[in-house]
């Protein structure tokens, strides 16, 4: 079988004016709260432990930082059941099984959510704080989370 090569001509002109990015875009988002956007969900697994793992893709929607991204993976082990179960309640998604969440992912995409941004050494880990209600209004994501990081 083989491979049709890809023609990337049409983005030649494009590509020769296009500038680099700067080092900054691909910097994470400093520690704090965020109100987020859940744009992903994939069932994985774990490259070093071959567990199956949930990996999130959130995108910021307030305070700072708007439409930069956030990942968070959990891990699923018998040690971590009830943390993803807890994260996966908080997202309004109440299974009998964790057997049936493969057919549930799309249930999660959307939920807006306040998360915790902690780093500790090289480790970054996101907790999720609660969830927002749908119906609030996008200036009053932007209050909250204002209100949430005066401490910080």
């Amino acid at each position: 079988m083989s491979k049709r090569a890809i023609d990337l001509s049409q983005f030649d002109d494009e590509y020769r004016s296009e500038q680099t990015a700067e080092r900054g875009e691909f910097e994470s988002v400093p520690d704090g709260k965020y109100q987020v956007n859940v744009e992903k969900v994939e069932l994985t697994e774990a490259q070093t432990s071959g567990n199956p793992m949930l990996k999130w893709t959130l995108r910021v929607i307030a305070p700072k930082f708007v439409n930069r991204l956030i990942w968070r993976n959990n891990v699923i082990t018998h040690n971590t059941l009830k943390y993803v179960k807890t994260d996966l309640h908080l997202c309004g998604l109440d299974l009998e099984k964790l057997s049936e969440l493969p057919k549930h992912l799309k249930k999660l995409l959307d939920v807006k959510l306040e998360v915790t941004k902690k780093t500790k050494g090289d480790n970054e880990n996101i907790f999720f704080n609660r969830r927002i209600d749908n119906d609030r209004a996008p200036g009053k994501f932007r209050q909250e989370a204002g209100d949430a990081l005066v401490p910080f």
